[in-house]
């Protein structure tokens, strides 16, 4: 389904590619780039968001929201598998743009299923 569908709603979209390059950035400027897991973990997370994020704006589709979610929800989990929850600053940072990560894509799927085309 073309974008424009969702005429009005790429501010989700734009907002993941906002946390993306948040979560990119988050290992330097919050203090944790030395960590491996931590850091890593937010560089690879941050550029799949944004890659995601960057597709979903050119055309939607609602599998990459999905992807968005899941990749939110391994933010919110992934300091207790990856073991970092002593570093409480690198903890809050994926929990946190985690949670806003998956909220708002389910909210941009949400959306899509109550516009125009899901009554067609």
């Amino acid at each position: 389904m073309a974008y424009n569908l969702m005429e009005g709603k790429r501010g989700q979209d734009m907002a993941n590619l906002v946390l993306a390059v948040c979560l990119m950035v988050s290992p330097w400027v919050i203090g944790f780039a030395m960590e491996t897991a931590p850091a890593w973990n937010a560089w690879v997370v941050g550029a799949a968001l944004a890659v995601l994020a960057a597709a979903t704006l050119s055309e939607f589709a609602a599998w990459e929201e999905w992807a968005n979610m899941a990749l939110g929800f391994w933010l919110v989990i992934s300091p207790w598998v990856l073991a970092f929850t002593a570093n409480v600053n690198a903890m809050r940072t994926h929990v946190v743009i985690g949670i806003l990560v998956a909220v708002l894509s389910a909210w941009a799927l949400w959306a899509y299923r109550q516009g125009p085309q899901a009554h067609a």
